[in-house]
């Protein structure tokens, strides 16, 4: 028979001495049913009272049996309806690959050999730093390291000097991850006095690596001495030796450190537990995003559209269909006064036409309503100010009267100052696209990429990725009246049958890392293994 124990529980904020009067009971049952249980318990009370002749004589201590007896089978019931609701709430298929104690209690920290500090500089925006992190704790965990909390891009087009604390909960991305290595908020006392006598080594390592670069390979490595003549002074050095020898080291960039098919699966899932369970925003910016969500929610479905159409996106770009000559004007100057954007002279029609511009409004509008998506549901643009404003955004509306943003929904007290950090309400839109009924980018930035990878993990949740470089040309048949609107929808439906966020295989370019699919937009090593008949066709097989 299998074994029923009872545990005695002590209730939070109880320590076990000071918890008289607060302790309760929880049946603790192992490789049992709670059908089978309740079984037990019956033929048991039934046993009892077939060996009692007289029950009405019976004495306290067979009263006290009944008692229990008695109680426990409605414990029982109650547990099963509790755990059957729970199951039938549930959503399946479940992807989290890794379970977490509660907050209040610590996981048991990894002890290892330290092979020296890891420093960082994040670059990018949000979701491109959030992915590079995700490499860097993976690279420290593999190579022993103690990581220091990440430095964020301060010095970017965006100039937002938000630090990591002021985005993400440190403390939870210390103890989440304290199982697997150690990490620090600054360098300890020791390690920065060594720093005034010997300046800090800072590598440049290789895009698209994978661990085995990091544990033998050669990199060039800046011994970054600003008080040398010669500065900056290169030489060749092993990654994993470095450490070892010097005790300190910093990355100058996180983005793309790791390659999207690296062998060890293992380390795929590392990355997949930080990015997913180890990142957590701030209490603060959680509290807004579930607020937008809630407010979302009252009034039925939403869709999450990731509308990339702001001023320095359309810069970068080069892009200019549907604007005027004056608005060209304004971005082709703004691009070549940007020295971060290193392309100038940019086609746009031929750009356009290889899928490789952002999709207007308009065409948004077009492809959402081919593919049926009620025109009365609530779309959250989640996006930054949009260029020409209203003037571009009707085009949008015509298809979807219902649009909303973040700014409208909740009053300026309510945002406080993240309204003025681009990065802190980025992470506010991650949250409300996250959680949207179908998430849809109209590009494939990296925020398109992680948020579609994140709905992924989190069980296949629609996500339709436009495929760009098909829907301009469709587009432009339907309004040259080349195609009639049937015909349209119905292609629009086909091409895209496979693009819904469902399980696929992802992309792999050998030696192309760049035209191959991004890992953290489809994980595979973290999500559950499907039957190969069920995957979606592959119909991107372009770069989109």
């Amino acid at each position: 028979m299998e074994k029923i124990s009872c545990t005695k529980v002590v209730l939070p904020g109880e320590s076990e001495e000071k918890s008289s009067g607060k302790i309760g009971y929880k049946i603790v049952s192992r490789g049992i049913k709670c059908e089978k249980l309740r079984n037990l318990i019956i033929r048991a009370v039934k046993a009892h009272k077939s060996n009692s002749s007289n029950p009405a004589s019976s004495t306290p201590g067979e009263s006290r049996f009944w008692t229990i007896g008695i109680t426990l089978l409605l414990i029982v019931m109650w547990a099963c309806g509790m755990q059957s609701m729970a199951f039938h709430n549930a959503k399946w298929p479940a992807t989290a690959k890794f379970q977490f104690a509660h907050p209040a209690v610590l996981i048991p920290e990894r002890v290892y050999r330290n092979n020296g500090y890891l420093t960082v500089s994040s670059n990018g925006g949000l979701n491109q730093m959030r992915s590079g992190i995700s490499d860097m704790v993976t690279i420290a965990r593999f190579l022993n390291l103690t990581l220091v909390v990440p430095e964020l891009d301060n010095t970017s087009f965006w100039q937002d000097n938000s630090q990591f604390g002021d985005i993400f909960d440190v403390d939870h991305f210390i103890d989440s991850l304290r199982d697997e290595l150690r990490i620090v908020k600054e360098l300890p006392p020791t390690q920065k006095e060594k720093l005034k006598t010997q300046p800090l080594y800072q590598m440049a390592t290789r895009s698209w690596g994978n661990m085995s670069y990091y544990y033998r390979t050669v990199s060039f490595i800046g011994f970054f001495n600003f008080n040398s003549p010669t500065f900056p002074y290169l030489r060749q050095e092993q990654v994993l030796p470095v450490f070892k020898k010097f005790g300190i080291v910093h990355f100058l960039k996180t983005d793309a450190r790791l390659s999207n098919n690296e062998p060890l699966e293992n380390v795929q899932k590392m990355r997949c537990r930080v990015n997913y369970e180890g990142l957590r925003f701030t209490p603060h910016i959680e509290k807004i995003g579930k607020k937008v969500v809630s407010i979302l929610r009252k009034k039925g479905p939403f869709l999450a559209l990731h509308l990339r159409f702001e001023k320095d996106m359309l810069a970068f770009t080069g892009c200019t269909e549907e604007l005027d000559k004056e608005e060209v004007k304004e971005l082709t100057s703004m691009r070549y006064a940007c020295p971060w954007w290193k392309e100038k002279e940019i086609n746009s029609t031929h750009k356009r036409e290889e899928g490789l511009c952002p999709l207007t409004p308009g065409e948004v509008g077009l492809a959402l309503k081919a593919l049926d998506i009620d025109p009365e549901i609530q779309v959250y643009i989640a996006a930054g100010e949009i260029y020409g404003k209203d003037k571009r955004l009707d085009d949008l509306r015509a298809f979807y009267p219902n649009l909303v943003k973040k700014e409208t929904l909740l009053p300026s007290a309510d945002m406080g100052e993240i309204r003025y950090h681009s990065n802190r309400m980025a992470a506010v839109d991650y949250i409300v696209s996250l959680a949207s009924d179908t998430f849809a980018p109209s590009y494939d930035g990296h925020m398109a990429k992680v948020v579609e990878g994140h709905r992924r993990y989190l069980g296949y949740k629609t996500t339709i990725r436009l495929d760009r470089k098909v829907l301009v040309a469709l587009i432009d048949r339907y309004r040259s009246g080349k195609m009639k609107w049937d015909e349209f929808s119905d292609l629009v439906k086909k091409t895209h049958s496979g693009l819904m966020g469902g399980p696929i295989e992802r992309l792999k370019i050998p030696g192309k890392p760049k035209e191959e699919d991004y890992f953290y937009l489809n994980p595979e090593e973290c999500l559950p293994k499907i039957d190969p008949s069920l995957r979606g066709l592959r119909s991107d097989k372009t770069k989109h």
